[in-house]
């Protein structure tokens, strides 16, 4: 992606001590741009970002699950109990095993389970790796349609060749030629205007679709799509009826039900830099501020203590100022957060 701009500044005692650049588009109900920062047509890798989008694409090639094991096949997990238990749940239906899952073996992502993880000795696992819900539902899909399970992340393999058609159709744009995720399945690459209508689609999908039934998965089970403190289902929880998605490199992407939807890149690729960007785009959408303070307050830390935070700069800044924003640029700290001082510092 080209054209990067400021869109979140790191600000220490006042001071603005570092700036993430990256683009950014919102869209109304009617599927027009509202607002726009940086290159928002350019294909860029969707990461983890495309899992709602790739879990409708699983759903229309004939995946049964209840809500809760759906939400696990578009999550990034934190890799905590209850995701482990599901990915394994998601095997049992299938006949299968963590053996055949095709993601490489890791470590919990939540940083407090991982540090238990390594204090009790555990050794990396395939099932904690935070896309093992999707691998585990791709296999599902895979086995009900008497496809092969051995080679079910192949570019070729006809679930892949109906996910990246699900993906092309739900961002009404051709799919870039894939790359390789880190997890081993095709990457996509569209813009941010297409990842945004897609995400539009599903949540404003009605009952009995594919996108409905994914889209209340979604909603019931938040902490499934991420886990129990992350900032995407904090803000999922927030926001009745918003349905959000995180991926590595910087990548966000929020759906509202009366048809907005928000896309960001972060073009550094700084995780810590996508959710205050969210919200001043989210409050773009008429949303309360006060109801995002929580999952966009990102502290910075200085001998121990907060001295300051992240929060949206330039055009996308004065935009949110204008609508009333405020809050989100006169937080005080402390804000009581289960946050990993490695994500803020």
């Amino acid at each position: 992606m080209g054209n990067p701009v400021p869109l979140v500044h790191v600000v220490r005692d006042g001071v603005v001590e570092g700036i993430h650049y990256g683009s950014l588009v919102v869209l109304g109900p009617d599927g027009g741009v509202e607002f726009a920062a940086g290159d928002i047509e350019s294909p860029f890798f969707l990461r983890s970002a495309a899992k709602p989008l790739q879990a409708v694409g699983l759903l229309r090639a004939g995946l049964e699950l209840p809500d809760d094991l759906l939400a696990l096949a578009a999550a990034s997990h934190s890799g905590e109990d209850i995701h482990l238990a599901g990915t394994h749940a998601i095997l049992r239906t299938a006949e299968l095993s963590e053996h055949d899952l095709g993601n490489p073996p890791a470590l919990p992502y939540d940083p407090a389970m991982r540090d238990e993880w390594l204090a009790r000795g555990r050794a990396p696992r395939r099932a904690a790796h935070n896309c093992s819900g999707k691998h585990a539902a791709m296999l599902r899909t895979a086995r009900a349609r008497g496809w092969s399970t051995r080679d079910y992340l192949d570019r070729g393999h006809p679930l892949q060749r109906a996910l990246a058609a699900t993906v092309s159709e739900l961002a009404g744009e051709r799919v870039a030629e894939p790359s390789v995720d880190g997890c081993g399945a095709p990457l996509f690459s569209i813009s941010l205007t297409g990842l945004a209508r897609a995400l539009a689609r599903i949540a404003t999908a009605g009952a009995g679709t594919a996108e409905g039934d994914l889209a209340r998965a979604l909603r019931a089970h938040p902490e499934l799509v991420a886990g129990t403190s992350r900032d995407v289902t904090l803000l999922m929880r927030a926001v009745p009826g918003l349905i959000a998605k995180d991926g590595f490199e910087g990548v966000q992407v929020v759906g509202l039900p009366d048809g907005h939807a928000v896309a960001i890149k972060i073009a550094d690729g700084a995780d810590r830099a996508r959710m205050p960007a969210a919200a001043a785009a989210l409050a773009l959408c008429g949303l309360d501020p006060e109801r995002l303070l929580e999952p966009a307050t990102v502290p910075v830390y200085g001998g121990g203590e907060v001295v300051g935070g992240l929060q949206a700069a330039g055009e996308l800044a004065s935009a949110a100022l204008a609508a009333g924003a405020r809050q989100l640029f006169d937080v005080k700290y402390p804000i009581t957060r289960t946050r990993s001082a490695a994500w803020t510092a």
